[in-house]
């Protein structure tokens, strides 16, 4: 029987969209599964802000009347034009090893894409940087992150089966930290503080409502990242989105923000206790005992490890050596705290500056992600 495409309607669809993968990845423990709320908002128009600059659909297919795969489809006009381009984005791509399922998958994006006027085919990319992109092409045998996506290994041979190569690749490296942190950071720190003159600002949730924090800290993303890989630089309004919640939840103490002497931020580093553990317990729900799984990995009893989730120096500090002093205040806090490791977000292939922070510590390449392209 051929493979039926059905488009995501309803709130009932949407749930089954966002609750496929839970079926595809049974069994498997390596898979992390995503906060399933904010999945449901991300995927609903008219909760998620960058419906403003996006034109999307969601698809389900079906093969003998059983779910067999999801994906979408995107249209990010403002990338679009930031990078003078015409390209149609998939994302949210799951399916079972069955090469007319992803094909179909793939041909229903293309189509979408053509009948807007696009050029190209791109992904897996979600609305914005901060959705889940990148196909995992090594270590299948590595926790996934919460922030990234995990797939079977069987994806790439599809994908590049369908026409798709190489667009870009990111790599994620595993840090352990030490025992007892080496003086001579502290010494460093000390040296850039005076040379810069910058300072460590110390944050409470009070501070962060009151000086408006993930406003600070979103201004400094969209400026240190826009060259980056089809960066989306944001408007303003979207700050709540994307940080309000991760900073409203996160403990301060692992919140490393430094200042100029004009009291204007110029660094940061976030990172947050692994939770992990949590999500597979919890299948990313939060209700009815999901919730305590989190609670109690981000504030009670920590897991071994953290994730590294964002940083940003910004660029007229480039050379001044912020980023040692960001990481030597967070992994300072980290081995006096007790973590073991520390996992980095996706790194694009590249950016060797902040790869060569790794290099005074114990340190492994784990795993590597890749946006694919493809004329259409």
């Amino acid at each position: 029987m051929s493979v039926e495409i059905k488009p995501v309607l309803t709130h009932s669809d949407r749930k089954k969209f966002v609750r496929f993968p839970e079926s595809l990845y049974r069994g498997n423990k390596y898979y992390t599964p995503f906060l399933e709320f904010d999945q449901m908002d991300t995927l609903d128009p008219a909760k998620n802000p960058s419906s403003a600059f996006c034109r999307s659909e969601l698809y389900l297919a079906y093969k003998d009347g059983k779910l067999v795969g999801r994906v979408a489809a995107i249209i990010n006009d403002r990338a679009n034009e930031q990078w003078d381009h015409k390209e149609v984005r998939f994302g949210w791509l799951d399916f079972i090893d069955d090469p007319e399922v992803s094909k179909t998958l793939i041909n229903k994006v293309i189509e979408f894409g053509k009948a807007n006027g696009m050029e190209y085919a791109v992904g897996p990319l979600g609305f914005t940087d901060f959705d889940p992109e990148g196909m995992l092409v090594e270590g299948y045998d590595q926790l996934c992150t919460m922030a990234l996506i995990y797939n079977h290994p069987y994806y790439v041979k599809h994908i590049e089966d369908l026409g798709f190569t190489k667009d870009a690749d990111w790599l994620e490296y595993k840090i352990y930290i030490p025992e007892v942190f080496p003086e001579r950071y502290a010494r460093v720190s000390k040296i850039i503080k005076e040379r810069s003159n910058v300072h460590l600002k110390p944050l409470t949730r009070r501070i962060i409502r009151r000086e408006n924090y993930g406003q600070k800290v979103f201004d400094l993303i969209n400026e240190t990242y826009k060259d980056l890989y089809n960066f989306t630089v944001l408007p303003q309004d979207m700050a709540d989105k994307y940080l309000g919640f991760y900073l409203s939840v996160l403990d301060p103490k692992y919140l490393t923000m430094v200042e100029n002497d004009k009291d204007e931020l110029v660094g940061f580093g976030i990172i947050m206790p692994s939770i992990i553990r949590a999500l597979q317990k919890s299948r990313g729900r939060l209700f009815p005992f999901g919730w305590w799984h989190l609670l109690k990995s981000l504030f009670i009893k920590h897991e071994e490890g953290v994730e590294l989730l964002l940083m940003g120096v910004r660029q007229d500090y480039r050379n001044s050596g912020l980023t040692s002093l960001i990481f030597a205040d967070m992994f300072t806090k980290l081995s006096k705290a007790g973590f073991k490791w520390a996992e980095s977000n996706a790194e694009l292939e590249e950016n060797t500056a902040i790869q060569s922070v790794w290099q005074g510590f114990e340190f492994e390449q784990k795993k590597r992600r890749r946006s694919y392209k493809k004329a259409i």
